[in-house]
């Protein structure tokens, strides 16, 4: 699997967690917008930007473009 296809499939599951922690409603309207707590959520919320971030530095590193 390429780096590329790992961290989309890191996000996937990112996303699939916090899905369902939004329907088991395990988290506040603060914690929903809390990116810098310790809360689980805000850990959850940086890991998932920390990836995204990767991705888009490695599609323009792909790409020849610059941020």
């Amino acid at each position: 699997m390429s780096e590329k296809q790992d961290i989309i499939k890191q996000m996937l599951e990112l996303q699939s967690k916090f899905i369902d922690l939004e329907h088991r409603g395990e988290f506040s309207a603060e914690e929903y917008y809390d990116s810098d707590g310790d809360s689980e959520l805000a850990r959850h919320k940086r890991a998932y930007d920390e990836l995204a971030t990767r991705l888009v530095d490695m599609a323009h590193a792909e790409k020849g473009s610059h941020r």
